[in-house]
């Protein structure tokens, strides 16, 4: 640069230069600006970009400046080689020039080092000057000898080294070029690896992936050392390629690689050279090393082979070279087909073939194929038993999954690049690695017998492996391409899952026993208010079902219905067991006390007749006991889970079930085990048959238990208190209000253990049991209550006292709901309301039906208009004309024969049966103390009379 006309300034002329600026903008706007600094401050600050790109301190910089002024002074253009360059530096440089005594060491070997190269290995130096050149380098190399060494000395020393080079820079080029010096030939070896050095300063010292932004000017620059360096423009071209492409190795940044495949098809492309340059250029000799062999090439020829070599290299194994970036392979497949495969001759030449998207270059894709698959799976192969050990999975599993890694590999990450160039690239892979595992897995399929831990590790991994190897075959092309031959991994596994389905149905059996048994109704927590018995049966349940798809191996119907069968026949045991807990709501209701009419007597009757009794059986009573309102709310609640899970289990099961069957779809080609419209209909009638069976029994069940909340809580828990004790003895005396508190004590613990979702319907049933009760104490009262007709006002009074409660100023029920469950002790009252003799006619029109057999009376309803209801009117009017008519027509006993109540003691007192447990919004009588037969035959003989006699 310093005699190419560059100017080189130092930091004292760059100041004086910045001084004169200064000056010159503070002239007269009418002086022109000074257009021929531009120039040197382009040229400064490119100069300042090469010094921090190949990281030379300022100080360095400056000394090197100073020195190069003084080797060539001013602007003149002359012709200067090397050795001068390094004898000037060495002339005027000191050790005080460099900031440590290390530096300025090493700085000085290495110039030594050059000159020895360029001068001692030279062939036409004598054998005098050889030794001359050896004695004066030592000199240079030895610190206390050159150091110490005197000004007069070290130019003595330096002299005789550049009489030397002067001897050899006199001699004559070789091919006669412009600007040609002895040494381009001589030191090429040199000259090319400095500007390879020079050339490396584009990429960025902080980012050596990024190429600078000033590049082309920098390069621009470097043309100036082309006549000391012997460089040519195809040479530069050569070594920038080089340049880029070692960049790329070195930082696996893609843009460099494609820099260098730009430059490749620039440098073959480029025009011819003129016969001396082109001679030149084949006299440097380089060597490149392929298979242990030594090959001698020039140096444009050594670049295009070692790329090739390496292209070649990586793609004969680019599952190991690209696994990470797979973008890489089409980059290298570009530079591959621009620069050439390697080619041996029948006599043994070795070549550059360049090829195309053609037949041979499916050939040549073929073997890097089939190279690459087969070390892949040798790598892979040699570290399956340490994998084995360490996922302590059977040598086969761990084999499968790496080679369906390799596949996957294949498909996703090389096979749309290498079907440009191959179209049958993933038939053959998938072949290779087909047959490669097949060889290993016919043994261990023949040994199948049970589904062990070897099996569920091998199998499943086998048939994903068949599945990525299918859709890598499939992407070749060829309407005469046959399908690959499956694993038969399905007909394998068919009968063994199958065998541990139904292994799995007795245990579970056991276990939902077993957890049912050991439950004691409470709630789960205060969230969840379901049992915790239902909550482990489920979650059974649901560890099979993910164990039986976890195994992910191919399954046909048979395994669903296997498997659906194992959740109904689990769930629809729980149920059972469940229901069978639950007592018959007839043995709830207390027995029809016995028929008598009202009688004052001021005479006490000394021997008074109990109130029969039918004791219940033992087991009942316990039953009864122990279905406490809370355990029946979390029983409720527990159906109620059951209704929910059911649905996620059944979404779970399809959506598992679609994913077996997509796989099934995806490889199994004409050979699929079930027709698509056909399995769709047969999944929906199968989950239809089973789960909608299980979800009408807890709707069911709940229905029930529901029903049978509401009257326990009314005929049961609360039977003493309401039917045996309101308006016994005098209505006024035992109001409803003392009834109301302790339901109320009922409702709040139904609202504290009852899921939101059924609380209204609870809520629900015991208000009808309520008004039930209600009315079984205005007709089924018995000898302790007789009603007048004041005490008619205040029993309404209740009855609205008692619809408002369960209304409850709105936030209960609707009132419309109330209402109508009321509407028969409403019409109840109001036969109440009616005279005597108005009832003794409606009794006489009801007792002409049953005596012409008109009436409907099904034993179980009790209707309004019906006579045993006006009967049972009469029977509690505090009325002489009823109890009159009652002892005539019927001979009915006085009401004070009988004792008042029941006994109260919970042991002795047994509840009575009664058919009020059939009853669904009406109410029905029992038939214990006078049945339905005799007392039907009774009101016959009445009619009779009453048609001849009257009343």
């Amino acid at each position: 640069m310093a005699t190419s006309g560059i100017v080189i300034c130092s930091v004292e002329d760059q100041r004086k230069h910045r001084t004169s600026k200064l000056l010159s903008s503070l002239k007269s706007r009418k002086d022109k600006p000074n257009v021929q600094s531009l120039p040197l401050d382009k040229n400064l600050r490119l100069l300042r970009t090469i010094r921090e790109q190949m990281q030379i301190s300022e100080a360095m910089d400056e000394c090197t400046r100073q020195k190069m002024m003084m080797l060539s002074p001013g602007k003149t253009r002359v012709q200067i080689d090397t050795p001068q360059i390094v004898l000037g530096l060495l002339n005027f440089t000191f050790k005080s020039d460099f900031l440590s005594e290390k530096s300025y060491t090493q700085w000085k070997n290495r110039q030594a080092s050059i000159l020895e190269e360029l001068l001692c290995l030279s062939p036409n130096l004598v054998t005098q000057d050889h030794i001359t050149l050896k004695r004066s380098l030592a000199m240079i190399r030895n610190a206390k000898e050159w150091d110490f060494m005197s000004t007069s000395g070290r130019a003595e020393v330096v002299s005789v080294i550049k009489q030397v080079a002067s001897t050899l820079s006199s001699l004559p080029g070789r091919f006669d070029l412009q600007n040609e010096t002895y040494y381009w030939t001589c030191g090429y070896h040199l000259n090319i690896r400095l500007y390879e050095k020079l050339l490396l300063g584009v990429f960025d010292v902080l980012d050596e992936g990024q190429v600078i932004a000033e590049a082309d000017e920098f390069l621009m620059l470097l043309k100036l050392t082309w006549s000391t360096l012997g460089i040519t423009q195809k040479m530069h071209d050569a070594l920038y390629l080089w340049v880029l492409f070692q960049q790329f190795v070195g930082t696996d940044d893609a843009l460099l690689l494609e820099y260098a495949t730009v430059e490749l098809q620039e440098l073959i492309s480029a025009k011819a050279d003129d016969e001396n340059v082109r001679l030149y250029i084949n006299s440097l000799i380089c060597s490149i090393h392929f298979n242990t062999i030594e090959i001698k090439l020039s140096l444009i020829d050594a670049v295009f082979y070692s790329l090739s070599i390496w292209c070649e290299s990586k793609l004969q194994d680019y599952h190991l070279h690209f696994s990470q970036q797979h973008s890489h392979l089409k980059r290298v497949m570009s530079l591959v087909s621009a620069v050439g495969v390697l080619n041996f001759s029948d006599n043994g030449h070795m070549k550059l073939r360049r090829f195309n998207l053609n037949t041979e270059a499916a050939e040549i894709l073929e073997s890097y194929v089939k190279r690459s698959i087969e070390a892949a799976y040798r790598r892979a192969a040699s570290d399956i038993n340490h994998l084995s050990e360490v996922e302590k999975k059977h040598p086969l599993g761990v084999l499968a999954d790496e080679l369906r890694l390799i596949a996957e590999r294949e498909l996703n990450g090389f096979h749309r690049e290498l079907c440009k160039w191959c179209p049958n690239s993933g038939m053959i892979a998938a072949m290779m690695l087909h047959q490669i595992y097949w060889e290993r897995l016919k043994p261990f399929l023949d040994g199948v017998s049970s589904l062990s831990e070897d099996v569920k590790s091998v199998l499943p991994a086998a048939d994903l492996l068949d599945h990525v190897l299918t859709q890598l075959y499939n992407t070749g092309y060829g309407e005469k391409r046959a399908d690959l031959h499956h694993y038969p991994i399905g007909e394998v596994a068919k009968p063994i899952i199958l065998d541990w389905v139904i292994a799995q149905h007795e245990r579970i059996l056991e276990w939902t026993g077993r957890a049912f048994d050991l439950e004691k109704w409470e709630p789960l927590s205060s969230q969840q208010k379901q049992a915790a018995s239902i909550v482990e049966v489920f979650r059974i349940i649901e560890e099979t079902v993910d164990q039986l798809f976890g195994f992910h191996l191919p399954m046909d119907i048979t395994h669903l219905q296997a498997l659906v069968s194992v959740v109904f026949h689990t769930l629809d045991a729980y149920l059972l067991k469940l229901l069978d807990q639950i007592v018959e709501k007839r043995y709830l209701y207390p027995s029809a006390p016995p028929l008598t009419r009202y009688k004052e007597t001021t005479i006490p009757v000394l021997k008074k007749k109990f109130l029969e009794c039918m004791p219940l059986d033992g087991n009942v009573h316990d039953k009864l006991n122990n279905l406490t309102i809370p355990k029946l709310c979390i029983r409720m609640n527990t159906l109620k889970y059951i209704q929910k899970q059911i649905d996620i289990l059944e979404d779970g099961i399809r959506n598992s079930w679609a994913l077996v069957r997509q796989s099934i779809d995806n490889t199994g080609g004409k050979k699929q085990l079930l027709g698509t419209s056909t399995c769709s209909d047969q999944i929906d009638e199968l989950f239809n048959t089973t789960f909608d069976i299980i979800r009408d029994t807890a709707a069911n069940t709940i229905s029930k238990i529901c029903d049978f909340t509401g009257a326990k809580a009314v005929f049961w828990d609360l039977r003493h208190a309401f039917l045996f004790c309101l308006y016994c003895g005098s209505v006024e005396a035992s109001r409803l209000d003392g009834v109301l508190t302790r339901i109320d004590t009922v409702l709040d613990h139904v609202c504290n253990f009852i899921d939101e979702s059924l609380r209204d319907a609870v809520v629900f049933s015991i208000c009808r049991a309520s008004l039930e009760g209600f009315a079984w104490v205005l007709l089924d009262g018995g000898p302790s209550r007789a009603f007048c007709d004041s005490d008619i006002v205040l029993i309404e009074d209740d009855l609205s006292a008692l619809k408002d409660f369960f209304v409850a100023d709105g936030e209960g029920l609707p009132r419309s709901v109330v209402e109508q469950e009321a509407k028969f002790p409403e019409q109840i009252l109001n036969l109440y309301s009616l005279q005597t003799e108005t009832i003794i006619q409606k009794l006489m029109a009801a007792s002409e039906q049953i005596s012409l057999g008109l009436d409907s009376h099904d034993h179980n309803n009790m209707r309004l208009n019906n006579a045993h209801t006006f009967v049972r009117v009469l029977c509690h009017r505090k009325d002489r004309e009823a109890s009159k008519f009652l002892k005539r027509q019927y001979q009915l006993p006085m009401s004070s024969e009988y004792e008042d109540t029941p006994s109260t003691d919970p042991i002795s007192q047994s509840p009575l049966r009664s058919d009020l447990a059939k009853r669904t919004t009406s109410f029905r009588w029992d038939s214990t103390h006078s049945t339905f037969t005799s007392f039907r035959k009774k009101l016959q003989e009445a009619t009779s009379e009453l048609r001849n006699v009257g009343w």
